[in-house]
């Protein structure tokens, strides 16, 4: 027997603001005559029939933000299945299941437990199932669901930045683009007019304003200046519902600033200058600044400055400051009070970035009078030329005048000028200088080949004033005269082989010469007349400043003649003719029939002796050994001389004895009886040691009671006595009281002790005439008079 099972999807809409049903898109949309799903027959997994199924809906709506204090109904499920005994039961999972939306099990009822939010989500999908409670299997496939949260108003609209900044060029056209600020509204786009956005502008009317739908900011107001005005702050309003009563809305604040255009020409604050300067300022030095203000800030303000008319067009120049955009007033060339003390100049300023929209407002550049006045100084002399370049021959005598140097005061007093030469610059003293008249003349021989160019300085100074000076380059150039003979370019020391022929080549001659020539050297060479007819070789001149030494016979013998000296003759052809003598050392040497050096009786020149590698590093290593052998040897002897820090006992070194005894000082009258000293043979033997104390107790002695009218003298030198010969007195440091004041004093005593036995009456009141110090003696005084008188 078959059977046919279907599930229904009950869709309760118990209160119209809480839940919605709607038919299943396509699929449910309207009444579909039939709709075939797939189940399972009976309780075996048998081939899949198609049921019958009558209107099916799986779309719940539900509103957001459910304020109720129940929880939501949602909606119902239930299966044909169900008959009412309980015996299916509904089980819910998916999205919040269990947790957001719960079931009842046996009905089917779905409820939503927590207030929903779209905009957290929007959509929870479900699933749900009715299966048999007693064997827990499922009479139903089980069915998908879905719940969409319908949206509110509940959000308002939200400006992507909480401040804009923006900025415009001042003057601009109005309607001129600004800034476009955009909200946005969390709520659904798709379901009625809660996202939908209008922009209104709340501050910054009647300057600018705000496009309601795309929220673009532009100009209002035509020709804003910023020098009136820089900054400016709108406030836009975002209000969603389409701008009607009730909706949401939101502010955010733009702020907007002109930008500078070059719209103000520069101008001068006031129309002359005057400016002093000394006619010693030096060129390029500054005298003075001048501004033309420009409304306009950065490159807008930038402005150059130009001399354009005046008579000091070519002495004065003027450059622009580009921190300040000052005008720099400078020197371009030395000033002379004596030849013009006055200059007018006539100074323009321009802007150097104009723009052309506002050339109307009229040219961007201004002008003014500048007066300089030049102040007369006392000038140092001036000398003739910048600079002086003297030439002089090398063999000019001494106290030769090679040149004058002029300069002269250009004060109008005129004063003389006195020359000398900065010895820093001629430390040789080679040159000196006439005071008087300037002329310099040489004061040691001069040699060009030693030191060309002497570059010196010569100062002058006004003899009323030396501190008024001024120095001037001399350069001086040495001319070469031909006093220096030619000699060989190098040290020439050949050899001839024994088996040499005749005419045969053995060494190539150059000469050089310190003489500088004009059309270059030109040198001849020769044999010295001692040996032009007895030498065994001949000179060959090439006449290119080169000569050639030739064998003048077959074969030379090195026992015979060893070493042969040969003198050659070098001249040069400029006047007067210098000539020398040089000699070319040839060693007579054994060869090979090619003519290569074998040996010769002395060490050859060409072919020097020497050691091959292997050899070298013999003698490297025997030198390392060598070393290391000493450094070993060098250790062994240091630890052997090691010895403990103390060998013995009786080693005193670094042993400190302290005698720890201290001396009573200068008013230790007890530790020392001074008159031994005075009196060596006064010294008892008996006497006690006082430094010390005595094994036999003595009993303490009682002092005599002084006499009266005692002499203080005789009474201290009687306690010092009894004090000297007690043996129970301590060594170390003691105070001894000689309490005797004596007698017979001219002040006689100070003490008021006396005044108690004397039988008349005193008068105490000089006390309060002493001063505050004896206040309290003239009060207790007094008090004590009082007390009599009563």
């Amino acid at each position: 027997m078959r059977t046919y099972h279907c599930f229904w999807l009950l869709f309760w809409a118990g209160q119209p603001h809480q839940s919605f049903l709607t038919p299943l898109s396509k699929r449910t949309s309207g009444f579909p005559e039939k709709e075939k799903v797939l189940v399972l027959s009976g309780n075996s997994r048998r081939d899949l029939h198609r049921s019958k199924r009558s209107w099916m809906w799986n779309q719940f709506f539900l509103l957001e933000e459910y304020t109720g204090t129940d929880y939501q109904y949602v909606g119902k499920l239930h299966s044909d299945q169900d008959k009412g005994d309980g015996s299916l039961k509904y089980i819910l999972s998916g999205d919040g299941a269990g947790d957001l939306f719960i079931i009842n099990e046996n009905t089917g009822d779905i409820q939503a437990t927590k207030r929903l939010d779209r905009e957290e989500k929007p959509v929870y999908i479900l699933r749900a199932q009715a299966i048999n409670r007693r064997t827990g299997r499922p009479v139903e496939p089980e069915s998908e669901f879905i719940i969409k949260i319908h949206d509110i108003n509940d959000n308002e609209p939200m400006f992507t930045k909480d401040v804009y900044n923006a900025s415009i060029p001042e003057m601009s056209d109005v309607g001129t683009f600004v800034v476009q600020v955009t909200a946005t509204d969390a709520d659904d786009p798709t379901y009625g007019n809660s996202a939908k956005v209008v922009y209104s502008i709340l501050q910054g009317q009647p300057y600018f304003s705000v496009e309601s739908e795309t929220g673009i900011i532009k100009t209002a107001l035509l020709n804003m200046d910023r020098e009136n005005r820089e900054q400016y702050q709108v406030v836009i309003q975002a209000k969603d519902m389409g701008g009607q009563m009730g909706g949401l809305s939101g502010t955010t604040t733009v702020n907007i600033t002109l930008t500078d255009v070059n719209d103000n020409p520069p101008r001068f604050p006031q129309s002359t200058y005057q400016f002093r300067a000394p006619e010693s300022t030096p060129p390029d030095s500054p005298i003075g600044r001048i501004k033309a203000n420009d409304a306009d800030v950065d490159e807008n303000a930038e402005i150059e400055y130009s001399i354009t008319e005046g008579d000091g067009y070519d002495m004065f120049g003027i450059t622009t400051d580009k921190d300040t955009q000052e005008g720099i007033i400078t020197v371009k060339k030395a000033l002379d009070f004596e030849n013009k003390s006055l200059y007018i100049l006539k100074v323009e300023a321009t802007n150097t970035h104009v723009d052309p929209r506002f050339l109307y407002l009229g040219p961007f550049k201004d002008s003014a009078t500048v007066r300089i006045q030049v102040e007369d100084v006392d000038e140092p002399p001036v000398f003739s030329r910048p600079a002086y370049i003297m030439e002089v021959k090398e063999d000019v005598p001494i106290n030769s005048v090679i040149g004058t140097i002029t300069a002269q005061d250009p004060d109008a007093a005129k004063n003389p000028v006195k020359y000398s030469v900065d010895r820093h610059t001629d430390m040789d003293r080679v040159f000196n200088i006439n005071s008087g008249n300037g002329s310099i003349f040489t004061s040691k021989p001069l040699d060009r080949e030693t030191l060309l160019w002497h570059n010196i300085t010569v100062i002058a100074a006004e003899m009323n004033n030396p501190k008024q000076s001024s120095r001037v380059p001399v350069f001086i150039k040495v001319l070469d005269v031909n006093d220096n003979a030619p000699e060989f370019a190098m040290f020439y020391e050949t050899f001839v082989c024994e088996n040499a022929k005749a005419e045969q080549l053995i060494q190539t001659l150059s000469a050089v010469d310190k003489d500088d020539s004009y059309s270059g050297h030109q040198f001849s060479f020769s044999l010295a007349p001692e040996a032009a007819s007895s030498s065994n070789f001949t000179l060959q001149d090439n006449r290119d400043n080169t000569a050639g030494i030739f064998t003048r016979k077959t074969r030379y013998n090195r026992h015979e003649m060893s070493t042969y000296f040969l003198p050659v003759v070098i001249s040069d052809n400029d006047y007067p003719i210098q000539s020398s003598t040089e000699t070319v050392t040839i060693r007579v040497c054994a060869c090979d029939h090619r003519g290569k050096m074998l040996s010769c009786n002395a060490e050859a020149l060409i072919h020097p002796t020497g050691l091959s590698t292997g050899a070298l590093i013999a003698i490297l290593l025997c030198i390392i050994i060598l070393l290391v052998t000493v450094v070993l040897f060098a250790a062994l002897r240091r630890q052997r001389k090691k010895e403990p820090l103390i060998i013995s006992k009786e080693d005193i070194r670094d042993n400190i004895v302290s005698y720890n005894d201290e001396g009573g000082g200068e008013e230790d009258t007890q530790a020392f009886d001074i008159g031994t000293l005075r009196n060596p043979e006064a010294i008892d033997d008996n006497k006690l040691r006082r430094d010390i104390v005595p094994e036999t107790l003595f009993m303490p002695r009682r002092t005599a009671t002084a006499r009266d009218n005692t002499d203080v003298r005789d009474f201290i030198n009687q306690r010092l006595k009894e004090n000297d010969t007690d043996p129970t007195a301590p060594p170390y440091d003691s105070l001894a009281t000689y309490a005797y004041e004596g007698n017979g004093s001219v002040a006689e005593s100070l003490s008021s002790l006396e005044s108690v036995t004397t039988d008349g009456d005193q008068d105490y009141d000089y006390l309060s005439d002493w001063g505050p110090r004896f206040k309290k003696l003239a009060d207790m005084y007094g008090a004590m008079d009082s007390d009599k008188d009563s």
